[in-house]
């Protein structure tokens, strides 16, 4: 009970490597379902193997944009899902030397669909509900230190992310996340 499908995550045709979706088994009947969101045994079978201590939980109304973020000194590797609406979820590579440096993935998750997806540490990440809300969960293999935030512009041209913005809905951002500067800078 409880295996997992995992796919690797490709951007222009190269593996993002470390990257993955997650897709849990459902078992489902006219009461409902059951899957199980985490089991140790599994995610070590692909490749997952660490350990996580903390657990977040955020809601966000339709239109809010949370990101790019990452922490600096104390990076995260972490596995989030949707357990309520529709998110449009982005991992953005900063891995020094990596050959997909700059470069991005992005997946729907949504409480429907129960994928997951998998980020390892010096990724930025961010996300925007295309859903009127949206409740996100996330494990992490750290602690969250709030002196050591780091963050990239959401729009930045160079990472050239094509978020699903609804033009209809007003983009809700962070005071914070208006000024990150784009990857070039962050490079410096």
């Amino acid at each position: 009970m409880g295996k997992i499908t995992v796919s690797e995550c490709m951007c222009d045709g190269e593996v993002i490597e470390g990257l993955k979706v997650i897709e849990p088994q459902v078992f489902g009947d006219e009461r409902g379902y059951f899957t199980e969101t985490y089991n140790y045994r599994d995610f070590c079978e692909a490749g997952i193997d660490m350990e996580f201590v903390q657990d977040n939980q955020s809601a966000s109304k339709g239109g809010v944009l949370r990101g790019l973020h990452f922490q600096i000194r104390h990076p995260q590797d972490k596995i989030v899902r949707v357990v309520s609406g529709e998110v449009y979820d982005v991992a953005v590579d900063l891995r020094e030397g990596s050959k997909t440096y700059g470069k991005y993935f992005g997946v729907v998750l949504s409480a429907e669909n129960k994928k997951q997806f998998y980020i390892p540490k010096n990724f930025a990440h961010g996300f925007y509900v295309l859903s009127d809300y949206a409740e996100f969960c996330y494990k992490c293999s750290d602690f969250y230190h709030p002196n050591d935030e780091g963050g990239l512009m959401y729009n930045d041209p160079d990472i050239g992310i094509d978020w699903p913005i609804d033009p209809q809905r007003e983009l809700i951002l962070s005071p914070k996340d208006r000024e990150w500067p784009g990857i070039r800078d962050y490079k410096k």
